[in-house]
């Protein structure tokens, strides 16, 4: 958070610290007023009561537009923060789609039909316009490095700005209570260059590779002949399955279930044996794999790259 990579997130910053700062200044004139206060009207034996002042229209006068002038400063940096970190859309189409669900992301790119989940690719120094959806309840989606915090809520788009100043890695949260899971409901973003963002958008739209292996044409099969065809889409298969995340390019991510476990085989075959074991009280059942049955859609789903 005190790290900021965007213009966005470095208005709030900025805002943040002017405020740390008054709010600081403020403590140390009160605190000294409070000791000077002690030491200068104590008790002495030749005085027990203190001497009285009836008021005082210049002090009082000071101290009403002191804080006051504070406060106009304080509004004008918080207007000024506010145009900063969320410019006008001007009717602009967004760039990104993310729909918070529990307790996964959908992420979708309107422009190229690109439609991946839980890590998110933009290129860097460009400023992104992202609308904020949620499938079932209150979420908030928040990139701390890259742009403010926005709450995503049923039936109510939002929208909020991102971007990177460099390419580099981020991560994001969910920061709305919204069930057993929320706190495994991470978010991953990855700030590419402009061309290697283009070659990645280009190898998202590719239809999944078809099973090069014996193993990966029986996990294929069992992929459709099983449930898992009903709530996984897979490009260049039948269906459009919303229920749960796209597959399509499942190996070229690098975690599973919204940041609980590492996307490697043995990592693959740990939430497949189990996934309620894994991740409690999220929605994907227990299908009781047998170990071949597992190792089968392992190896086929690590040729989705």
């Amino acid at each position: 958070m005190f790290q900021p990579s965007s213009p966005f997130s470095r208005a709030t910053v900025d805002l943040l610290n002017a405020t740390f700062v008054l709010s600081a200044v403020i403590l140390v004139i009160v605190t000294g007023l409070v000791i000077y206060c002690i030491l200068r009207f104590r008790s002495r034996p030749e005085q027990p009561e203190p001497r009285q002042f009836h008021g005082n229209k210049t002090l009082e006068i000071v101290w009403t537009v002191i804080p006051f002038l504070s406060l106009v400063w304080l509004l004008a940096l918080t207007v000024n923060a506010m145009n900063a970190s969320d410019p006008p859309r001007q009717n602009r189409e967004p760039d990104v789609v993310v729909i918070g669900h529990q307790f996964w992301w959908v992420v979708r790119y309107p422009k190229s039909g690109v439609v991946t989940a839980n890590e998110i690719h933009i290129p860097a120094g460009r400023p992104l316009l992202f609308r904020l959806e949620s499938a079932d309840v209150i979420h908030d989606f928040w990139v701390a490095q890259l742009g403010r915090k926005m709450d995503m809520v049923p039936e109510h788009p939002n929208f909020a700005w991102l971007q990177s100043d460099r390419p580099e890695e981020y991560h994001g949260v969910c920061a709305e209570f919204c069930g057993a899971q929320h706190a495994w409901m991470q978010i991953r973003v990855v700030a590419d260059s402009p061309e290697a963002f283009a070659a990645w958008e280009k190898q998202q739209l590719e239809p999944a590779a078809p099973p090069a292996t014996p193993a990966a044409e029986r996990g294929a099969r069992l992929f459709q002949q099983m449930t898992c065809a009903n709530c996984h889409a897979i490009r260049g298969l039948p269906g459009e399955a919303k229920a749960g995340p796209d597959l399509s390019h499942l190996a070229s991510r690098k975690t599973l279930g919204a940041g609980v476990v590492e996307n490697t085989p043995e990592g693959l075959a740990r939430w497949l044996r189990n996934p309620q074991k894994v991740k409690p009280g999220n929605l994907m059942p227990n299908m009781l794999l047998t170990d071949a049955q597992t190792e089968d859609l392992v190896r086929y789903f690590q040729t989705l790259k």
